[in-house]
């Protein structure tokens, strides 16, 4: 079993990486996105949530598809100062993995290969005090 996620940054964050200029690409009025990257380097983490879990550096590339559909959708928790507003989208992806010192790797079908999952949104999202704000506009 494998478990591949970016490492924790030195603020706390996980499963984030910086995108490089050109890897997401926008088209037909902000309906549809595609992000493609290389050799990200992230880590092979099995026993991962468990603390002190022992990592091993990995390589990942990936390429996902998001075209959003007609259905608008939003999610909001006045609660948490969390809101989300926009469309529903499908995802397609594809993506490799390798764990260089063990000989691991893997790789998925080719995108057009496929099946689409519906479980994003292509929208906006505000949270914490840019909810109030956008509350009062």
């Amino acid at each position: 079993m494998h478990d591949f996620h970016p490492p924790i940054t030195d603020a706390g964050l996980y499963w984030v990486v910086p995108v490089p200029a050109g890897a997401l690409q926008w088209s037909d009025g902000g309906r549809s996105a595609t992000i493609e990257m290389q050799d990200v380097a992230v880590i092979d983490q099995p026993k991962w949530p468990a603390r002190k879990a022992p990592a091993t550096p990995a390589r990942m590339s990936f390429k996902m598809i998001f075209e959003a559909t007609n259905q608008a959708v939003t999610y909001d928790d006045k609660a948490k100062l969390f809101r989300v507003t926009g469309f529903l989208a499908i995802c397609r992806m594809e993506a490799r993995v390798a764990v260089p010192s063990m000989g691991f790797s893997w790789r998925s079908d080719p995108i057009d290969k496929c099946p689409a999952a519906a479980f994003a949104v292509i929208g906006n999202e505000v949270n914490g005090k840019y909810y109030e704000e956008e509350a009062g506009r």
